[in-house]
């Protein structure tokens, strides 16, 4: 009697240049800080196809901002992806999974059928593979964008309004400095892909301001560049969005210097290289898809609209009268701070008034301080409203979407993917650090990974504790879920790893 075949896992990979023109570009604020007339650097659509026997898996990433809902790419993207797949390829849509990098370039128009391409040319580059696991390690490019203020509530970093006070921050969150890594190997040793596996927004931008695919990109291209330096060796590196929703590229908001996404991306791609150079390859063919649909709870946020729109109400009454404006604050400023003691004249002349027992000085010094705290704490004032009516135009948006939809309802995909060690979780919402952290810290398996921006996009979904804070923040605030959706996904997910 012979012995069964043993298993064999292929793989193949491709990428379609996806890089967006002008005529292209959106009137979106997305894309504000995008010129696409001029590519600083090209975006792709990279499809990665793993077979093991009757099992065919597609992992496919793009550089661009979600693949519904927000951004150029429309809604019905995945449906008619997964459909070409299926109807062309007889791939399961259940075994398909896209994830965006989350940057905030311009990609074509026709992206679908550059997917729909990238994937056969993948397919039909099919080779027999040896996997490997591991991770790298990166903390400095990236920050926490939540700030947790000594009141109590939380704001966060963005370039769409300013930062509280300086006096009123007690903390930052976390960060997740871990790159997961998966190693695909020819049989003969040679590197085919490399995935790595990280949590940041990608939207630092470059100098010029040209069409990017930001940092995700330029890793990418570093790590295939490092690889490529061995003779015979030509590997394809793709980027996998983790949990990013709270998490900021450093020196995001730096007004000192040209916004440099490139510096960052080659510091990624060289601390994934770091851990690719850690990771062997061995013959473990395990490839597996789960996917299920999970209803989550929408967010009824009439009442918090009104509370806010109340909150509104009470900071424009803190507004007080002040004889000064901005040209005339701003030179009050500079002498008071200089020389608080004698702001208005050098000090003799202050001497000489003391000696002629007259205090005019101290008295205009004196007045011109109670009218500079009375203009401060306007100006204190209408930067709490530009937040707040930021944030309250996006919960407007989003009950506007739940009285329209009328379900209180919302479904959402979660995909398990295995790959040899390998194991990848994927969800649509933009997840917070926090939960991807628990979910590696309790999953049963060594090397677990959460993916957001995946197979739909479903805005922000913040932890329960962080959705109290609603309105404080954008992720607390451009959201479709009620805090309740928390637990559903957390059960959902060790469900998920369980079985896989």
């Amino acid at each position: 009697m012979s012995e069964p075949s043993p298993s064999i896992l292929l793989a193949g990979v491709a990428a379609v240049d996806i890089t967006g023109s002008a005529e292209e570009q959106l009137d979106d604020p997305l894309y504000a800080a995008i010129e696409a007339s001029r590519a600083n650097d090209r975006l792709f659509v990279k499809a990665l196809v793993m077979r093991e026997g009757a099992t065919t898996a597609v992992v496919i990433t793009i550089d661009a901002v979600a693949i519904a809902e927000i951004g150029s790419i429309g809604n019905d993207y995945l449906a008619q992806v997964r459909g070409e797949l299926s109807k062309g390829l007889g791939i399961d849509p259940a075994c398909v999974l896209i994830n965006a990098s989350h940057c905030h370039g311009v990609v074509c128009t026709n992206v679908a059928e550059r997917t729909v391409d990238a994937v056969r040319q993948a397919l039909e580059a099919m080779v027999p593979v040896h996997v490997g696991v591991g991770s790298g390690h990166e903390d400095g490019i990236m920050e926490n964008r939540r700030l947790v203020l000594k009141s109590g509530r939380v704001a966060d970093v963005r370039r769409a309004y300013s930062l509280p006070a300086d006096d009123e921050i007690e903390s930052v969150g976390p960060i997740d400095p871990e790159i997961g890594i998966l190693r695909l190997d020819r049989v003969d040793g040679t590197t085919l892909a490399v995935v790595h596996h990280f949590a940041c927004h990608p939207i630092q931008g470059v100098p010029g301001g040209g069409n990017t695919a930001d940092l995700a990109g330029f890793s990418c291209r570093t790590i295939e560049q490092a690889i490529e330096l061995a003779p015979g060796e030509k590997a394809m590196a793709f980027f996998l969005q983790g949990c990013c929703a709270d998490i900021n590229p450093i020196l995001y908001r730096d007004t000192a210097n040209p916004p440099d996404a490139e510096t960052l991306g080659v510091r990624l791609g060289l601390s994934a290289l770091q851990g690719l150079a850690g990771v062997e390859c061995s013959h473990d063919p395990r490839l597996r898809v789960i996917q299920r649909t999970v209803r989550l709870p929408r967010a009824d946020l009439a009442d918090r609209i009104t509370e806010m729109e109340a909150e509104q109400a009470q900071l424009l009454q803190t507004l007080r009268p002040s004889s000064l404006n901005l040209k005339s604050y701003i030179p009050l400023l500079i002498k008071h701070s200089l020389s608080p003691a004698y702001p208005s004249y050098d000090a003799h002349r202050y001497l000489h008034e003391a000696s002629m027992g007259r205090e005019d000085l101290r008295r205009l010094d004196a007045g011109n301080r109670g009218q500079m705290e009375i203009y401060r704490r306007n100006i204190d004032g209408m930067e709490q409203l530009t937040r707040l009516q930021v944030n309250l135009d996006l919960l407007r948006m989003h009950q506007a979407r739940f009285v329209e939809d009328g379900t209180g309802w919302i479904d959402a995909e979660l995909v398990g993917l295995r790959v040899g060690g390998f194991v990848l979780v994927s969800f649509p919402g933009e997840l917070p650090v926090e939960l991807g952290l628990r979910v590696k810290q309790t999953s049963p398996h060594p090397h677990t990974f959460v993916s957001g921006v995946t197979n739909g996009y479903l805005y922000y979904t913040p932890t329960a504790e962080q959705l109290a804070n609603r309105g404080g923040a954008q992720e607390d605030s451009d959201c479709l879920v009620d805090a309740a959706w928390e637990a559903v996904f957390a059960a959902q997910v060790e469900a998920l790893l369980q079985e896989l």
